[in-house]
């Protein structure tokens, strides 16, 4: 295996683009194929044996493509398969999760409100990361610490769609941020990598919470995995930094023009959408 190989980066659909967006930040001159399932989106409301389905035939794809690495660019993706690829394959895998550490580490006034799909809401995964960070928070925090969970069903599918704005986006955030703001939460995890793209929305609701995305977290472990590998790409001499829709390559399966306009919104106008067919 030899450093010049991609980074593979997966999701149900687009929300992936936040972490991959932290990669190429932290990493300019790494690689990145995305793989986003949009035809089978989203996973937050699917079965256990239904996302594995899915998720061995992705992750063949990018295996069969030689990555160096697979991130999971999806919180639901993580909870239910990262254990199980982590056994079966030899490169490294990350995989994120709600960043509720941080979350009760840094509450003010002890309240905490996490936005997730409600299979990571309800997994086994996100069951133990919380209670972890509920038994620190006992010993070490001088007030007691509430995590309050919000499932938040049909938020994913407006981003996929592009919605940024419409009366439907403001009518779920209503319904599900500004519960979190009257409980007083001034720590909001964003529990699925759709989320960041609605930052400014949410925060319209929650003026005084404090929003966490756990990317930045999720592209220095990839770094950290790969250093350790000595597979971090060599520096390309004089290529600027920035978003670079030519180090990159987007699939999808249902790719067509309105999901590459997402794409291109979300990314940026170079960026070209491939067909995933799996």
């Amino acid at each position: 295996m030899t450093s010049e190989l991609p980074i593979g980066i997966l999701d149900s659909g687009f929300g992936g683009l936040s972490v991959a967006r932290a990669v190429r930040a932290r990493f300019p001159d790494e690689r990145i194929l995305f793989a986003a399932d949009c035809a089978y989106a989203p996973y937050g409301d699917r079965d256990e044996g239904y996302i594995m389905e899915r998720l061995d035939r992705i992750i063949g794809y990018l295996t069969g493509r030689g990555v160096k690495a697979i991130v999971f660019a999806c919180n639901t993706a993580t909870a239910v398969g990262v254990k199980s690829f982590r056994e079966r394959l030899s490169i490294p895998i990350i995989g994120i999760e709600p960043a509720v550490f941080p979350a009760v580490r840094h509450t003010r006034c002890g309240v905490v409100g996490v936005m997730a799909t409600t299979t990571t809401i309800r997994s086994r995964k996100y069951a133990e990361v919380r209670e972890r960070a509920l038994e620190w928070a006992a010993v070490s925090r001088p007030m007691k610490v509430e995590v309050v969970d919000m499932p938040c069903p049909g938020l994913m599918e407006c981003v996929e769609r592009g919605d940024f704005g419409s009366e439907t986006l403001e009518a779920l955030l209503k319904k599900y941020v500004d519960p979190l703001a009257c409980a007083g939460a001034d720590e909001i995890v964003l529990g699925c990598t759709h989320y960041p793209f609605l930052a400014n929305a949410i925060s319209r609701h929650a003026k005084d919470a404090h929003l966490i995305d756990p990317a930045p977290a999720v592209a220095e472990q990839l770094g950290r995995r790969l250093s350790d590998l000595d597979l971090l790409a060599p520096a390309i001499p004089d290529r600027q930094t920035g978003m670079d829709a030519a180090m990159d390559e987007f699939r999808a399966t249902g790719a067509d023009p309105l999901r590459e306009s997402v794409l291109k919104r979300l990314w940026g106008k170079d960026a070209r959408l491939l067909p995933l067919d799996l």
